[in-house]
């Protein structure tokens, strides 16, 4: 096996015994690594009745083929387990090193089953694996949680790659994050409330002497360059200039910029937290991620303003949208508080944003008052107001405890006119930072995953490098499940290689250097069909654990019609039933029920799970026939049991 080192490490937090396990080149070479591989594993560890918080809930985190190479931007890992926001599969990213350095130790993934008896940290280096006492490390935020465990092991950032939870993540808020490595972060679906209930304070892994082998190095050689530059050229060069917030002004012109919680579509100060204005105005410094040559990541230091002096990691599009417009904030330094404030306490900015803007509009319109919020005047645009919000959240005090647990199951809590105000999917997941009342691609793509987040739409490579067509009209609803359809596979199987999609945008020259890397002889066609297969592992997973089709559905907010700016009067709702038959018909799913037809399994190679599909679409088929959906938010039980060991 050449590109992979075909070993799995399975930690048992219970025992605190580690102990590795072999991968085929079969399975490698099927599964490839990061999330398609964490899908066949979740399905193989974790069973239909396993709650998230359960010490039986399994958490995947998996490197690919890809990881501490030279290819540009190959630190990342994906992390997938059983999540708190829908009770089903998450699947969530992080760049900067820990995939590199884990491959650098010789592991392709590792499973953390088990719960500690009280809280410890995994450590990783050349000696071996070893679970070590993390008592002393509790109540520390995130970035002095890095620095406490680098002095005690003597070792500086670019020897050793941390990532552990904060407050959030020690006290389960459901939308806690996973944080490391100075801001690089793994948030969707609350990764780390999961790690707080398995008292899994941090990870460290030194960096390692395995240096990951290459087929051919002359090839990846002449490979290299050219997908960097096509990555750097990406979009006229934006991302590499601006950063991912330099997105910010284009989001408010086109619409999807979220703007007080979508009670209106402008924001006259958008360039003031677009990435032009940060990035010319207050002082930057390089924080790559692992051989990284896009340095889209900076830390920044505050120059001007109140917050003159504050430091941290320069906030992406999704931060400066969900703490700057969503709450009615324009003004920078105030965001970049708030964004490395979030950081620190270890939650979801894009579920943070969503929170707060929630309770704001509340407020104005006397639907939560301030005894309802400890005292707090939760105004638009106050970020003193949402720093407040975020510390009581992350240690569920008061308010803080019922908004811990997101806004989909708050808004419920109060009731009323207060739960049409949420922007959320009835499975429970929350969009990430944008207005997808304007991008209905991303709305239907949201509402429809099997991850917790967008699955298919979102990324740099452009859909006609896959041969599609480009997205003519975004109100287009035939047009937009099409191309969704025709894009599906593609971003799970960048997900499964342990490199950054904002690398990683052109689809002959990405697939060309994993087979140089493995020695493979995948096409386009294959890669799409090894993220299909994951998509479709996690779909079979997520009805074993009680998925309902009919709440793959925005909140009323959600899917309500703009009232100004570029998209006003647009409309989704009226087309998305029949938008989401279609979708399930074109990927090869029942159009009915949205279970992958057994046809499809096999075409996918998973014959085995056919049986398990059609013992499933027997089940919807009823249900349908009889009409016993599930309200909203309340998903049903999971099947007794399943007959299949998982996929080969």
């Amino acid at each position: 096996m050449v590109g992979l080192s075909g070993r799995l490490l399975r930690v048992d937090l219970t025992s605190g015994t580690t102990r590795g396990e072999d991968l085929s080149a079969e399975v490698m070479r099927t599964w490839v690594g990061g999330t398609a591989l964490g899908a066949k594993l979740l399905l193989e560890e974790v069973a239909p009745g396993v709650e998230w918080d359960a010490p039986e809930n399994a958490v995947i985190l998996a490197t690919g083929p890809l990881a501490g190479t030279r290819v540009s931007g190959t630190g990342t890992f994906s992390a997938v387990f059983k999540g708190p926001m829908n009770n089903l599969a998450g699947a969530s990213q992080a760049n900067g090193y820990l995939g590199s350095f884990l491959r650098s130790q010789g592991w392709d993934a590792m499973v953390l089953e088990g719960a500690a008896s009280d809280w410890v940290w995994l450590h990783i280096d050349d000696t071996g694996v070893t679970v070590r006492d993390a008592r002393h490390l509790v109540g520390l935020g995130t970035w002095r949680l890095e620095d406490e465990i680098r002095a005690t092991l003597a070792l500086t950032e670019k020897q050793v790659s941390v990532f552990g939870i904060g407050p959030a993540g020690e006290n389960q808020v459901r939308f806690a994050a996973l944080v490391g490595d100075r801001g690089h972060v793994a948030a969707h679906n609350g990764i780390g409330a999961v790690l707080g209930a398995k008292r899994l304070k941090a990870i460290s892994v030194r960096r390692g002497k395995v240096k990951p082998p290459v087929a051919d190095p002359v090839r990846l050689n002449d490979l290299v360059n050219p997908l960097f530059d096509d990555a750097k050229a990406f979009n006229g060069g934006s991302l590499y200039q601006w950063g991912t917030a330099g997105g910010i002004s284009g989001a408010a012109r086109g619409g999807w910029l979220p703007v007080k919680n979508y009670t209106t579509s402008i924001f006259e100060q958008h360039e003031k937290i677009d990435g032009r204005y940060l990035r010319t105005t207050f002082r930057m410094k390089n924080n790559p991620c692992w051989a990284c040559r896009m340095a889209c990541c900076k830390l920044v230091e505050v120059t001007e303003g109140p917050y003159a002096g504050v430091t941290g990691e320069e906030p992406e599009y999704e931060g400066m949208a969900g703490l700057g417009s969503q709450i009615g904030i324009g003004e920078a330094g105030a965001v970049v508080m708030l964004c490395n404030e979030a950081d620190a306490i270890g939650v979801d900015l894009n579920e943070l944003g969503w929170v707060i803007g929630w309770v704001m509009e509340c407020f104005e319109k006397g639907l939560l008052t301030s005894d309802d919020l400890d005292g707090i005047q939760a105004r638009w645009g106050d970020e003193t107001a949402a720093l407040a919000l975020l510390h009581k959240i992350a240690r569920r005090e008061g308010c803080g405890d019922w908004l811990a647990e997101g806004v989909m199951r708050a808004s419920r809590r109060v009731g009323g006119a207060a739960e049409s105000m949420a922007i959320f999917g009835l499975k429970g997941h929350t969009p990430r930072s944008h207005d997808h009342r304007a991008r209905w691609v991303e709305m239907f793509d949201t509402c429809t995953s099997s991850t917790g987040t967008i699955e298919q739409s979102f990324g740099g490579l452009q859909a006609e490098r896959l041969g599609l067509a480009p997205l003519k009209d975004r109100f287009a609803p035939m047009e937009i499940v099409t191309q969704l359809a025709g894009m599906s596979g593609w971003h799970q199987f960048e997900d499964s290689l342990g490199v950054c999609r904002f690398d990683f945008t052109h689809a002959e020259l990405g697939v060309a250097t994993v087979n140089a890397v493995t020695g493979w002889d995948l096409s386009v066609q294959d890669a799409l069909l090894v993220g299909r297969r994951a998509s479709a592992v996690l779909r079979l997973w997520s009805y074993l654990h009680g998925l309902d089709p009919a709440l793959e559905r925005p909140s009323e907010r959600y899917g309500s019609v703009p009232l100004d700016g570029p998209a006003r009067g647009a409309d989704i709702m009226p087309h998305w039933d029949v938008m989401k038959r279609r979708f399930w018909h074109l990927v090869g799913w029942d159009e009915h029920t949205g279970v992958p037809l057994p046809e499809t399994l096999r075409e996918l190679g998973l014959a085995e799970l056919v049986p398990l599909a059609e013992r499933i679409q027997e089940r919807e088929a009823h249900r349908i026939v009889v009409g016993t959906a599930s309200s909203p938010g309340a998903p049903r039980a999971a099947m007794a049991s399943t007959t299949s060991p998982g996929p080969s």
